[in-house]
């Protein structure tokens, strides 16, 4: 994995903890599409850090959960 992808992952992983952020408001803030986020965390991430993917999971999952709450589809 090229180096500045993996820099990406991890920060974007850091913000989505930090700010429990939904994967769209992630991608608005690191400039790139919600696909590439979703990618970055699901796929990327576990290969490079299992312990951080599971709290981004747990994170996505419960953003998942509430979204009927905020409007989203």
């Amino acid at each position: 994995m090229q180096e500045h992808i993996r820099k990406r992952v991890l920060d974007i992983s850091q913000y989505i903890i930090e700010t429990s952020a939904t994967v769209r408001q992630a991608a608005v803030v690191f400039s790139v599409s919600k696909s590439t986020v979703h990618k970055d965390v699901t796929e990327r991430l576990p290969l490079i850090n299992k312990e951080m993917a599971r709290q981004v999971r747990k994170i996505l999952d419960m953003n998942k959960a509430e979204r009927h709450i905020r409007g989203g589809g």
